[in-house]
């Protein structure tokens, strides 16, 4: 098994990044599952349909499920929702590919979540 860190830049606070493109350069010929993880707690790794306005009905549909508490988070209170959001979508995907493209079905992309940007996320690439 190999593995590769790559750079992924987000540029808002709340946003859904398409990373399939970016990710499937990465991968050889051959064919096999590759594994994602994303290393942070303050983002979320998941498939989605990208029709035009999906990437922000999502992020209010996240926003929408957390619910307003008295949150503990020493660290920042304030951003303790995007903790709990990275943990109830995903910071990890495991996808299987051939001849350097992904097997999804045909409105899926493999998809970022920020929740808490814009920064610079490392994402784990292991086949």
């Amino acid at each position: 098994m190999t593995s590769k860190i790559i750079k992924i830049t987000t540029t808002q606070n709340k946003q859904v990044v398409d990373i399939t493109e970016q990710i499937e350069k990465e991968l050889g010929s051959g064919e096999g599952v590759v594994n994602l993880f994303i290393k942070h707690t303050t983002c979320a790794l998941t498939t989605a349909d990208l029709d035009p306005g999906t990437d922000l009905d999502m992020l209010d549909a996240f926003e929408e499920i957390m619910p307003n508490l008295n949150y503990r988070h020493p660290h920042d209170p304030a951003h303790v929702t995007d903790h709990i959001l990275s943990s109830m979508i995903g910071t990890h995907l495991g996808l299987p590919y051939k001849n350097g493209k992904f097997i999804l079905g045909t409105w899926q992309r493999i998809v970022l979540i920020e929740l808490s940007g814009p920064r610079e996320r490392k994402l784990v690439i292991s086949v």
